[in-house]
């Protein structure tokens, strides 16, 4: 089994080293650095996430959105052309100061915080991931000059536009690529694990064959022949000032977008994610990364996607990815410089298409609005918005529906059966209830954001003048906050004033934390908490007008 992995993790690692060649380039020029810092980011990044890290699958390196706001920060404070020197350098603070930040949230364990972040939300943004991907390669499927920087609207009008400039030598790498991919993968099983990089290397022999350059089949070009040189980011008080906002957010963005990935592929590998070591492991990549000329990377959802379907089994395939990536260039730069992108095009669009889960989506459809909502946010978000911007659109809506739920706790009048079961009174119309004792059922938190719709139930009961005592069956009470415990303490009072009393039974221990320690229980009276319902009415049976029970009909406990 180990030597089976290895072998696994050795072929991913090939193919994930033959994707992030181009797009080190791309990335870079993104982030308005040199080619070769894209290389040396996706050399030290991914081995550091990937020894400190708990994703098995997870590949970090440069990524388009960390690009972006890394070029829209350090551009205000110098220019990526007439100040190279600078520029870097502050991109080296930037990446360092960002790499602190996310380790020192992973030693406070703040990995929770990626628990608001929902399932619905890790579906819509990977499947929006999923479709910009591959939008974002059309250029290189259609051979058409898409102007650099487009978003997915201007991609799309810009190829309708233009489609009759379609380059069919171009559409004809990328497709034969991409069929031969498909046809290894789902009908030559022995070698369907081999099946990205058999159809590149066929997609490049097919280049070659239609003309290569010469008909507009372009490669990635000539690359570098350098390992990450050392060099220690000049961290002044200064820089700290001017970029800390911006290290702030960086660090936030890239641990969402990381752990997002690692949870989304764990969907399908059933891998139980650590958030805070994946804080740490990206936090210490970015450090180190920042000493060895890299700027700031975080989980990239097409390597991460190429290395799950690729076949990888552990860690290893990162690093093994990073090793073939150095050894290429030292020596072998030339050849790979061949590649096609219409090659790349195409293994990517399929990358793409596998990032878009299907059967997840069409359980949110028939399952919940609400999600669907989320979801469809979330995505569509991706696609028209920056990703930071979808992710958090996606994680503040999903709160919003889960505040707004627990805003509203179910309140159920509880009644005697036939076979004096207490049951909920809209279940059954032959139902009795005491004219004196309220039993009701709260199934939900009592806390600042319910209070508004649990006391105005308990105004409405207080207008009756009949009944005078209530008993709330707690068990489904899960916690009582300040604010809660204030208003019953009140709520309490109010109605012992009256004659009558509330009483709890079953109210968990560790839901009566705020009402022991603020001294609320104390107020309301120990005896009115009851372990069960039976004890409970035992006791309240003692407190009811014995004048209305003589002439009462109802006659539903065993009191009576």
């Amino acid at each position: 089994m180990a030597k089976k992995s290895w072998k696994d993790d050795l072929i991913a690692g090939i193919t994930g080293m033959v994707i992030v060649i181009p797009q080190a380039v791309a990335f870079a020029m993104i982030a308005g650095l040199p080619p070769v810092y894209g290389f040396y980011t996706a050399m030290v990044t991914p081995v550091i996430a990937a020894l400190f890290g708990s994703s098995y699958h997870l590949i970090s390196g440069p990524t388009t959105a960390i690009s972006i706001v890394v070029f829209a920060t350090i551009s205000k404070f110098a220019d990526p052309v007439s100040e190279i020197e600078m520029y870097v350098s502050l991109t080296l603070v930037l990446t360092f100061m960002a790499g602190v930040i996310q380790y020192a949230m992973g030693l406070a364990r703040m990995g929770k915080l990626v628990n608001f972040v929902s399932h619905s939300v890790i579906i819509g943004f990977t499947a929006g991931a999923g479709v910009l991907i591959a939008i974002k390669q059309l250029k290189h499927v259609f051979g058409i000059p898409v102007p650099h920087g487009s978003s997915f609207y201007d991609i799309l009008k810009y190829i309708f536009n233009h489609i009759s400039e379609v380059n069919w030598y171009v559409l004809s790498v990328a497709f034969g690529t991409m069929f031969i991919a498909i046809i290894v993968k789902l009908f030559i099983k022995p070698l369907s694990r081999y099946y990205m990089i058999i159809a590149m290397v066929i997609g490049s022999f097919l280049a070659i064959f239609l003309g290569g350059e010469a008909n507009g089949i372009f490669t990635v070009g000539e690359l570098p022949s350098s390992l990450p040189p050392f060099s220690i980011p000049e961290i002044h008080l200064d820089n700290v000032k001017n970029l800390s906002g911006a290290a702030f957010s960086l660090a936030l963005l890239g641990l969402i977008e990381a752990v997002a990935i690692a949870r989304s592929i764990s969907l399908s590998t059933h891998q139980r994610i650590d958030s805070n070591q994946e804080f740490k492991g990206q936090g210490l990549s970015n450090i180190v990364a920042s000493f060895f000329s890299s700027y700031m990377g975080s989980g990239s959802f097409t390597r991460s996607g190429v290395n799950y379907q690729a076949g990888a089994k552990t860690p290893m395939s990162a690093i093994f990815a990073a090793l073939f990536l150095m050894i290429v260039l030292l020596l072998f730069s030339n050849y790979a410089a061949y590649l096609p992108k219409p090659a790349m095009g195409g293994i990517i669009l399929l990358v793409g298409y596998n990032l878009i889960d299907f059967h997840h989506i069409k359980q949110v459809i028939k399952s919940s609005g609400r999600e669907l909502i989320v979801l469809s946010t979330t995505l569509f978000g991706t696609l028209f918005f920056e990703l930071e911007i979808a992710l958090f659109l996606g994680i503040a809506l999903s709160l919003f529906f889960y505040l707004e739920k627990t805003a509203k706790p179910n309140i159920a009048e509880l009644g005697s059966s036939e076979n004096h079961r207490f049951i909920n009174i809209l279940r059954d119309s032959k139902i009795k209830e005491c004219p004196q004792l309220k039993i009701v059922r709260i199934d939900g938190s009592i806390y600042f954001g319910a209070l508004e719709v649990v006391s105005d139930f308990f105004n409405n009961l207080y207008d009756k003048e009949d009944v005078k005592h209530i008993l709330i069956v707690a068990k489904g009470v899960n916690f009582i906050d300040l604010a809660g415990a204030t208003w019953l303490t009140q709520e309490v009072l109010r109605w012992q004033e009256r004659g009558g009393g509330i009483y709890f039974s079953g109210l968990k221990i560790v839901s009566q934390q705020i009402l022991k320690n603020g001294g609320f229980r104390d107020e309301i009276g120990l005896e009115n908490f009851y372990e069960d319902k039976k004890t409970a009415i035992q006791s309240i049976y003692d407190k009811l007008n014995k004048n209305i029970c003589k002439n009462c009909e109802q006659r539903i406990f065993d009191e009576c």
